[in-house]
């Protein structure tokens, strides 16, 4: 077991990158020194992770406003610093919210900060099998499929494949009831940014996931399907959903809600 903690501590993890450019304190050294390289490439990356997290909680609001009471977060790195479960459960205190993720470490992690929380979970799963996230026994304890959810996938599509993350995300957004949301953010592909791509790419290969690229809008509205875009649709993440203060020089990361 040593051997595979040290393994896990000395391979940077994008869950544990992200929270390093949050100041959280769930990570290791080589997920901060990873995570300086980011900012090296591209300063503004802790910017646009806080950006990212106030995002993830004004949406947890506008659901929560919708009747939404129960949250299925994909790819959720670990929940510190600003997370869905606080922020849902401060209003609705049964809120429902299940945090799946392929890292072990993080899953560890945040399950250790939930130990006493009877209405959050978090497990480990690999969102290109729809199936064993649907069908795991800690989703069917909290989640009720025949009640509205709100499926997150935040900042997490862009490490995730061409194929496999299409084919994922339309198998998860078939199972939700009406009057459930989808929720993505995304690193996009059409601003500046773009020339540093290669190298944030070859950052991430040492990391946990084999992918790292933005997408298209296009693209990244492609992941809704045949769901309702609310307003104001497609935008900078800092933007939604009233057009919010920030410069969107070198922001990369876009964001959109849609009504299934």
């Amino acid at each position: 077991m040593a051997n595979a903690d040290s393994d896990f501590s000395s391979r940077p993890s994008s869950a544990r990158i992200y929270d390093a450019l949050l100041g959280g304190n769930h990570n290791f050294a080589a997920d901060r020194e990873a995570a300086q390289g980011l900012l090296t490439i591209f300063p503004l990356a802790g910017d646009m992770a806080r950006a990212n997290r106030a995002f993830l909680s004004r949406v947890v609001h506008y659901l929560l406003d919708r009747g939404v009471h129960q949250f299925l977060d994909i790819g959720s790195g670990i929940p510190t610093v600003g997370n869905v479960h606080e922020i849902a459960q401060r209003r609705i205190p049964d809120a429902r919210v299940v945090y799946v993720d392929i890292d072990p470490v993080a899953v560890a992690h945040s399950t250790d900060i939930l130990k006493d929380n009877p209405w959050a979970a978090a497990i480990q799963a690999d969102m290109r099998f729809p199936d064993a996230v649907l069908n795991h026994p800690t989703v069917r304890r909290l989640i009720d499929l025949d009640q509205p959810i709100g499926l997150m996938f935040v900042a997490m599509l862009h490490f995730v494949p061409e194929d496999d993350a299409y084919r994922a995300v339309q198998s998860l957004r078939s199972a939700l009831p009406a009057g459930s949301y989808l929720v993505i953010s995304h690193g996009v592909s059409e601003t500046v940014a773009d020339a540093k791509e290669a190298e944030v790419t070859a950052l991430y290969r040492r990391t946990d996931v084999s992918a790292a690229h933005g997408r298209t809008r296009d693209q990244i509205l492609s992941f809704f399907g045949d769901a309702e875009i609310v307003p104001p649709g497609l935008v900078w993440v800092h933007e939604w959903p009233d057009g919010g203060d920030g410069d969107a020089r070198g922001m990369a990361v876009v964001a959109a809600v849609g009504e299934i």
